[in-house]
């Protein structure tokens, strides 16, 4: 537990005091944001806004990660994971895509940076090695960081997939994931904040993941998961790194994550929702990034077939705007729906745990 929390305060500690030192070198070599024409016209007055803030992020993740295991030294604690550095890595690939995406939008100053192949064919790269890996490197118990078997709370035996597919299907979670949380950030603090929930909610079950590991604890209701306790100083680190982030990103937003911050957290789901064994209790954790994906989904669906918006503009987040709402009423009424699915996927989580165990 000492560690978890220590990973949180030097993630928050390095994300909120590195920020505005990046809001101050990014406003100096002008790296602002482009807006989208067609997007609300109040949009318009954030033009210029820096971007790339995902980079105190991913140093606040950093540190937290590697700082709480240098302080465990000092008591003997567990060490740096296969899982856990999986995660992070598949995390900062993402990041570096993303960070290529928001550079060339700077340099060419419009709302477009990677086109769509080199993107996926960014994605599809960090995705596949992070397959591979994952059905390697065995403990003792014979666990790996993934499995092949589809994952609700945990494996569903009667659902095999084989390496191959396994590694299709982490691309499709890759993808949809990354691309769900940069369609999220749309509004100021929208995406930061959302994801501070979800992360949350897995420091929650990774702990209790560990507290009732199979290893430790064998016997009904324990979970066959390889490195829960490194995966929560993760997820600590990284909803601490995104609140430290969010206090400069609230609005009215002094810095934005940009792709670097979006892709990276998106990455940073689905390699949880793999070493976790919960890739379908996933969607319902992050069901608001879901339905962000979704309303895309769905709006260009229906136009392409009838010449009709279902939304006045999508993500869905605009289309409330475009409504009437005020930019803040949109984002914290967001946050509640955030808050709300963190719970139910908690609520579900633990009462799996209530029948395995009743059985």
């Amino acid at each position: 537990m000492r560690q978890i929390l220590f990973a949180a305060g030097i993630a928050l500690a390095v994300s909120i005091l590195l920020t505005p030192v990046l809001i101050k070198a990014f406003s100096r070599q002008g790296f602002g944001q482009e807006i989208r024409v067609e997007g609300p016209q109040s949009h318009q007055a954030k033009r210029g806004t820096p971007t790339m803030g995902g980079v105190a992020i991913l140093a606040g993740l950093w540190a937290g990660y590697w700082g709480s295991h240098l302080i465990g030294l000092g008591y003997d604690a567990e060490g740096p994971t296969a899982s856990g550095l999986l995660v992070l890595g598949l995390t900062t690939a993402l990041g570096g895509v993303g960070f290529l995406d928001d550079f060339i939008k700077i340099r060419k100053q419009r709302n477009l940076g990677l086109n769509k192949t080199a993107k996926l064919v960014g994605q599809l790269i960090a995705a596949v090695v992070f397959g591979i890996l994952a059905l390697q490197f065995r403990n003792d118990s014979g666990l790996t960081p993934g499995s092949a078997h589809l994952s609700y709370v945990r494996d569903i035996a009667t659902v095999s997939m084989g390496s191959i597919v396994f590694i299709l299907f982490v691309y499709l979670l890759v993808s949809a994931w990354s691309n769900a949380v940069n369609l999220t950030d749309g509004l100021d603090g929208l995406a930061a904040g959302s994801m501070s929930l979800v992360l949350g909610a897995y420091v929650i079950i990774t702990f209790w993941q560990y507290r009732n590991s199979c290893v430790a604890e064998p016997g009904k209701g324990c979970y066959d998961v390889r490195d829960p306790l490194d995966l929560a100083l993760l997820c600590a680190a990284g909803a601490a790194a995104c609140i430290g982030f969010l206090w400069w990103n609230a609005a009215p937003a002094k810095i934005f994550m940009g792709d670097t911050g979006s892709l990276a957290l998106g990455g940073m789901l689905a390699g949880l929702s793999v070493t976790t064994r919960t890739e379908l209790l996933m969607v319902v954790i992050g069901a608001l990034f879901v339905a962000e994906a979704a309303s895309v989904v769905i709006q260009v669906a229906v136009f392409r077939s009838s010449r009709r918006r279902v939304f006045r503009m999508a993500p869905f987040h605009h289309h409330f705007e475009l409504g009437g709402w005020a930019e803040t009423t949109v984002i914290i009424r967001f946050w509640l729906l955030a808050a709300i699915a963190s719970a139910v996927g908690m609520a579900l989580f633990y009462s799996e745990y209530l029948a395995a165990i009743g059985d």
